[in-house]
């Protein structure tokens, strides 16, 4: 027996609830009710067939309704004449006549309460939330002891827009540095609705970006180095980790800079004459474009031999124009026959390389084309070391 219960009708109007939609209602005024509820009943061949059953189900909505509750919803019923049972009262249909019966119905009435407390203080201090409110309403309540603390942190932004402070220097009662970057997704939601545009940097997008996004200070990015040559030491250091804006005002003594993504390859790179060596690459390839004197000096680039490493190298050649590349030629990929391995499929690049050489684009081809074998790849750690010290001897 399919047909529809007391439960199922209070189910209905939960779900309402968990859709955000009778607390919506609250925000935007629709108009909900009277809210008609579906109604599965039996048919004129049941009825015949299981008449005691269609009783029994008739007494448990009978009891169930709002007149003998006093509250919930209201059994709409109708007037069916059968063949073999005669005249018979029948539930047609199902509505609660008011919000107040759907929340007493449901046990929600302290949360919409709640619910209409918060919307009061977050409405008189941002106007502009009342349409994340409505959208969002389930969030509030989910949030609602640390509501006080999100509108200190909206006021914050909106009397100090892009602050130019550290995460750690926002002095807002009650509010640490923890409470912040929990709720990041949250509150970008939020200062989104109440900022203006001019205070959000628009293409700064994911909660990873918060602080860019709002105009706070980071982290600065860092470039770790080793110089290959004693005679370049800077201050006698040879293996260094700077910022990236110090990077950019170092101008060493070397006449190369060789670029490796392995932090491996960066520590035993063997040495070199009037040398240095860029390894991890967290700087970004791009951004060495904003490195004046990379310009001015020989750059040689050691990636994986493969497709996603050919378009590094491409990348890298829209930064640095001149920058060649380095043990990702064929000769160095058949003589390590034995330690290939497969390239990813999900990191293989498929598209043009218009930066390559005609020696890399004919070897990039054959590996995207699976001409050599299927997804082959060289793993740049996997290079004999002794490959690697005759290799760049000559450079």
């Amino acid at each position: 027996m399919s047909w529809t219960t007391p439960a199922d009708l209070r189910q209905q109007v939960q779900k309402r609830w968990d859709r955000g939609e009778l607390l919506a209602a609250r925000v935007t005024g629709a108009a909900l009710f009277p809210l008609s509820l579906r109604l599965r009943r039996p048919g004129s061949r049941e009825l015949a067939e299981d008449f005691e059953g269609v009783r029994q189900w008739v007494q448990r909505l009978a009891a169930a309704d709002r007149a003998q509750r006093g509250y919930g919803f209201e059994i709409q019923w109708r007037t069916v004449r059968h063949r073999v049972h005669g005249r018979n009262e029948l539930p047609a249909g199902a509505v609660v006549p008011t919000e107040a019966d759907a929340l007493r119905l449901i046990g929600r009435r302290q949360e919409a309460e709640r619910f209409d407390a918060l919307c009061r203080q977050g409405l008189a201090a941002f106007p502009e939330l009342a349409d994340w409110l409505a959208r969002r309403p389930l969030t509030v309540l989910e949030h609602a002891e640390a509501w006080d603390r999100i509108l200190a942190v909206l006021r914050y932004f909106r009397d100090h827009p892009r602050p130019g402070v550290y995460l750690r220097q926002l002095d807002i009662p009650g509010v640490d540095t923890k409470f912040i970057e929990a709720r990041r997704k949250l509150l970008m939601e939020l200062l989104d609705a109440v900022l203006p545009a001019e205070a959000i940097q628009a293409e700064a997008t994911g909660a990873r970006r918060f602080a860019e996004r709002y105009g706070l200070c980071q982290e600065p990015p860092l470039v770790r180095f080793r110089v290959l040559d004693p005679a370049c030491a800077i201050a006698g250091l040879t293996d260094l980790t700077i910022p990236a804006e110090q990077f950019q005002a170092l101008a060493p003594a070397v006449e190369t800079v060789f670029i490796t993504e392995n932090k491996t390859n960066g520590l035993a790179f063997p040495a070199h004459p009037r040398a240095l060596v860029v390894f991890g690459l967290g700087y970004g390839l791009e951004r060495l474009a904003e490195v004046p004197w990379l310009h001015r000096v020989r750059v040689a680039y050691w990636g994986d031999i493969d497709t996603h490493g050919f378009a590094i190298l491409n990348r890298l050649r829209r930064a640095l124009p001149q920058a060649e590349s380095l043990l990702m030629d064929r000769a160095t990929l058949e003589a390590h026959r034995p330690l290939w391995t497969a390239e990813p499929s999900e990191h293989r690049f498929l598209g043009d390389l218009a930066r390559l050489t005609e020696a890399e684009a004919a070897l990039f081809e054959d590996l995207r084309q699976d001409r050599i074998g299927e997804r082959v790849r060289l793993e740049q750690e996997r290079i004999g070391f002794r490959w690697v010290v005759e290799r760049t001897q000559g450079l």
